[in-house]
């Protein structure tokens, strides 16, 4: 009998723990779904049957007369917020109650490769933010430009041997791309002939895709994370890369004997960083008694500078690789669309003596509107996540510290209410002319604010040279059997990743 009440009340105090948040957003009148215990709304997530962008996206609809919709994941409340208004009041006005990404424990970072821009809040993430803006200027991305050239260059022969290979003229843009982006990484962030573009088995290659690895372990990890905080928050989740980033910097550092080596990569950076020692600057956490900033410090060791290469690698590799191939892919549907963009690309190299320059891509203006629809389509990020640091009411919502806000940039950016006709891809609703300037706090493929993309310039010019590079050589048409739209991974989280690559038929043009 006693084995029989001490059974029940284990599992009486096991489903209250499971179930003890799940009043909040009840008792507040924020309108969400019913959730599950220790799963919340989130079984499908945790699951890998649904990445998240899809379920915020799926809640965004499912409330159009919402400002905000309340949600949990495991057993955390947290709140996806509808309204572009309140978006900027979040993301701009009232940055100093929501500078916290939140992706990380609120005092305490256990995983060493997560110390970097991306992840950091607070002091950590102010003085990395203030130490590393300097390197991507407009003046240091026009520097690094030829880098870029040679490995758009190397990309068109690649693309030219896969096309050549298959009798239909079938090349995964996907993995096409995203080599290009490794190899443009590795030359332009750290002084690397990577040679992804030309090795199969590359082993900078092998490391990137690692990083956006989600499997079921990957899966019991954020489930125990989110469940068990207190138990499983030291869980090193990047440990499958962290040993292969260690040894990328070292190696670099060997190289360059420790020292700058004039380059004015983003490794040189780190060892300016390293060599100029502390990083000082006023605290955005801590007062003193008399209310003014606190001093806050840094020091840029060896372990402060793998973990900006791990972001520098992650930022850039996917994102920038998903927004090109899904801008091929679109164009291979909308030929008309990839008529102009080729006559423009045509036009403008004849002018610069037929090569790729920073200039001459400057000048790819009806490109550039290409790529920013293709991103409204299909913004790599998802999402934009903030924690609040301190208690926010507005309009007779409170929003409390700790709680996560969920912006979702994909359902935003295909909402009819801002972009009419949403399904058609028309890339002149980003001619400034036209452009409707309410929409900027609802098109933020890079984020807004203080937290933006830092390497927004270096991204955008990376993407229109390979795509400029493609187009200058091929046509691309659908590949027979391929699907309409790209297929993200059900266990995709901060990032739509692809999976299944992209096939496209990449046709060679006759006239350049």
């Amino acid at each position: 009998m006693y084995a029989v009440v001490l059974l029940l009340a284990v599992i009486g105090a096991f489903y209250f723990y499971g179930t003890r948040t799940y009043g909040y957003w009840k008792k507040r009148g924020v309108k969400h779904d019913r959730p599950i215990p220790f799963l919340g709304n989130s079984a499908k997530n945790f699951l890998m049957l649904k990445n998240f962008c899809d379920t915020s996206s799926e809640l965004y609809r499912k409330y159009p007369r919402e400002r905000v919709v309340g949600f949990y994941r495991g057993t955390d409340p947290e709140l996806i917020i509808r309204d572009p208004e309140l978006a900027k009041r979040i993301l701009i006005m009232d940055f100093s109650r929501f500078y916290p990404r939140g992706l990380l424990p609120q005092r305490e970072v256990v995983e060493p490769l997560l110390r970097n821009l991306f992840f950091a809040d607070g002091d950590v993430w102010r003085l990395l933010r203030q130490r590393m803006t300097p390197a991507f200027s407009g003046g240091k991305v026009r520097a690094m430009f030829p880098l870029i050239t040679e490995r758009a260059e190397c990309m068109q022969a690649r693309a030219l041997r896969l096309a050549a290979a298959d009798d239909r003229g079938r090349v995964d843009v996907k993995d096409l791309l995203t080599r290009y982006s490794t190899d443009f990484i590795g030359a332009c962030g750290f002084g690397l002939d990577v040679g992804s573009l030309r090795d199969e088995d590359s082993i900078v290659a092998k490391m990137s895709s690692k990083i956006f690895q989600h499997g079921v372990k990957e899966c019991i990890v954020n489930l125990l994370k989110s469940s068990f905080p207190w138990a499983f928050s030291r869980v090193n989740s990047m440990a499958r890369v962290e040993g292969d980033i260690k040894y990328i910097v070292n190696e670099v550092q060997k190289q360059r004997n420790y020292r700058p080596s004039g380059r004015n990569d983003f490794i040189d950076l780190m060892l300016e960083c390293k060599a100029e020692g502390t990083i000082v600057g006023k605290s955005m956490e801590w007062t003193t008694p008399s209310g003014e900033p606190e001093v806050a410090t840094l020091e840029m060791d060896d372990e402060l500078m793998a973990a900006q290469v791990f972001v520098f690698f992650a930022a850039g590799f996917e994102t920038s690789s998903s927004a090109t191939s899904t801008t091929l892919n679109e164009l291979a549907h909308n030929p008309a669309v990839q008529a102009r963009a080729q006559a423009e690309i045509d036009r403008v190299l004849a002018k610069h003596g037929g090569k790729l320059s920073y200039d001459a891509v400057k000048e790819m203006t009806y490109l550039e509107w290409t790529l920013k629809e293709s991103m409204r389509v299909f913004p790599s990020p998802g999402f934009l996540v903030r924690r609040c640091a301190r208690p926010f009411t507005v309009d007779g919502l409170t929003i409390d510290e700790g709680i996560k806000v969920f912006i979702p940039l994909a359902a935003l950016h295909n909402d009819p209410q801002y972009f009419d006709n949403p399904n058609e891809f028309r890339p002149e609703r980003f001619d400034p002319a036209h452009f409707d300037p309410r929409n900027k706090y609802v098109y933020m493929p890079f984020g807004i604010g203080p937290r933006a993309c830092i390497g927004e310039r270096l991204g955008l010019m990376q993407s229109l040279a390979g795509l400029a590079a493609v187009l200058a050589r091929f046509t691309v048409r659908p590949a027979p059997g391929a699907p309409r739209r790209p297929v993200v991974s059900p266990a995709a989280d901060l990032v739509q990743t692809i999976c299944g690559g992209m096939p496209l038929t990449l046709i060679p043009r006759k006239t350049i």
